[in-house]
């Protein structure tokens, strides 16, 4: 994820594109039930998911598309818009990898993203657009020197 900070603090361009990859679990859904307050059992239960016509449990849909949020993050983006359209259901135990595309940016800063994301049978589940802010120069410099300092406050830049 480091590299994602790397690039923004260099200048983030259209045509630029992002991504990455993770796989949802069984905790991942239970804690972001908790999280959200959403215990619809379509995430919970397995005989209500079957009822539903799905073969199990499916991952909330917001849960899977905060991965964009975790590479927005590591460039600094603030996002003012997203917009979401839920294809196809992911299930515990699915790796999904979710790819940014800038698609826009005007001479502000303000860009538009065309967001992708893929089961790993390549199935596309989700795909999303979101618009907000670049990171400009200062920002840009600050995230420098966090890198410079180990980046202490990115528990991502030790993970990935």
């Amino acid at each position: 994820m480091t590299s994602m900070r790397n690039k923004a603090i260099k200048g983030i361009m259209e045509g630029d594109i992002f991504s990455f990859s993770r796989t949802f679990t069984e905790n991942d859904v239970i804690q972001f039930a908790d999280t959200s307050m959403d215990y619809n059992p379509i995430h919970l239960e397995d005989r209500f998911a079957k009822v539903k016509n799905f073969k199990s449990r499916i991952c909330h849909g917001l849960l899977v598309g905060s991965m964009l949020t975790a590479i927005g993050g590591q460039m600094g983006f603030l996002a003012s818009y997203m917009d979401f359209v839920f294809k196809k259901p992911v299930y515990i135990g699915d790796t999904v990898s979710c790819r940014w595309t800038f698609t826009e940016i005007d001479e502000r800063g303000w860009a538009k993203v065309e967001v992708e994301f893929n089961n790993q049978d390549g199935v596309i589940v989700l795909t999303a657009t979101v618009k907000g802010i670049i990171p400009g120069s200062m920002e840009r410099a600050v995230m420098n020197t966090m890198i410079e300092e180990g980046d202490p406050t990115n528990n991502l830049s030790q993970k990935l």
